[in-house]
């Protein structure tokens, strides 16, 4: 048995052209039932003639144009507000079919987008004519009445309207929520590779530096050290370019903090305390990228220095603290002008946690507390 949430859901897939077809081959096979001329919409209270075959195409002029109210509206309203006008001044039998006007005028409200002033303007003419017309066919209505009747199909008229601005004003928020969608994939993939190249480059470049001052039999292992550098940059785009095009591809994490610090030139201590739990993918990457990029901070600022990784897993929250034996400077290192220590912050704020990093009177830290399991 469908629910009524069901029924709406399969009716709001239907196409707004079917929708409207639909809705005149109803309204036009209601027009011919005698009973229900009750609900039709009436004004001038003119003494009621026969039906005759004009009285029939009228009532058609009512109900088919609702076929294309939704792309046309304009013109569905100036066909059925003539019939409706017509039907009226010559006193023909009331039918449900004139209920039509008001959908007519509702469309115009609700989809018109280039003729709406005219339509407005024409309308309002339309009535002052059509009113006209019955007072000079001796229609007992009186001023009052005209104003009760205009006034309503105005209210009409703005139903539409109210429903066309909160349409646009959705399909606004949608484009600005999209569009900071896009920005944000832009600030994450933009921070991913700078933590993949900057570190690994970073490194590269260190190491080319250093093989300058060294003894020609050493020369080979920084040379090894730097290609090891590059590979291991390779691998890491590939699991970047595997997350954008969702292939699946696994991405750095906290198992592989060990072959981060264990690299040639490097004098790196991690400690790891507690059992590392299961953890969220992203939680890991971040933890990661935390580590990667104080390394690569130290490295640049700080060459040679030893360094200190720690890493405790709790219960509710992932602690990591980086810091380097020697102070260091440069805007990354210093926290207020480089893209690194800025998207990490990024990063962890996002997860619900804390990031801090600053000079120490020895050297510099970088510290992480983020939500792990069902804190998370």
């Amino acid at each position: 048995m469908s629910t009524p949430r069901s029924l709406r859901s399969r009716w709001a897939g239907i196409g707004a052209e079917v929708r409207d077809r639909w809705l005149s081959v109803a309204l036009t096979a209601a027009a011919f039932v005698p009973g229900l001329a009750v609900i039709g919409a009436q004004f001038g209270d003119l003494p009621r003639r026969g039906g005759d075959v004009l009285a029939v195409l009228l009532v058609l002029g009512q109900t088919l144009p609702l076929a294309v109210r939704s792309r046309w509206p304009a013109a569905t309203f100036a066909v059925i507000g003539i019939s409706f006008a017509a039907h009226e001044v010559l006193a023909y039998p009331t039918t449900v079919g004139s209920l039509g006007l008001y959908f007519a005028l509702y469309s115009v409200g609700a989809h018109e987008e280039r003729f709406r002033r005219v339509s407005a303007v024409v309308a309002s003419a339309g009535y002052v004519v059509f009113a006209v017309l019955l007072i000079l066919r001796g229609s007992p209505a009186g001023p009052s009445d005209y104003v009760v009747y205009f006034v309503v199909l105005t209210a009409v008229w703005l139903l539409g309207a109210m429903v066309r601005q909160r349409r646009h004003q959705e399909a606004e928020r949608r484009r600005l929520v999209h569009e900071a969608a896009v920005a944000g994939e832009r600030a994450r993939i933009a921070r991913e590779l700078h933590d993949v190249v900057t570190h690994h480059v970073t490194a590269m470049v260190v190491q080319a530096d250093a093989a300058r001052y060294l003894a020609p039999e050493r020369v080979p292992e920084v040379l090894t050290a730097i290609t090891g550098s590059g590979r291991d940059a390779l691998t890491e785009l590939r699991f970047l370019l595997g997350v954008l095009e969702a292939t699946g591809a696994r991405t750095p994490g906290l198992a592989a903090l060990r072959d981060l610090v264990d690299q040639p030139g490097r004098v790196v201590e991690l400690v790891e305390e507690g059992e590392r739990p299961e953890l969220p993918a992203e939680t890991e990457l971040t933890a990661y990228r935390i580590v990667q990029e104080a390394l690569t901070n130290a490295a640049k600022y700080a060459a040679g220095a030893p360094a200190a990784v720690r890493v405790s897993y709790g219960a509710d929250f992932l602690e990591i603290e980086v810091t380097t034996g020697s102070p260091t400077t440069g805007p990354d290192a210093l926290g207020s002008g480089g893209r690194g220590l800025g998207g990490l912050r990024d990063r962890v704020q996002a997860l619900g946690g804390r990031f801090a990093a600053g000079p120490l009177a020895d050297g510099f830290r970088v510290s992480a507390m983020i939500p792990a399991g069902s804190a998370a």
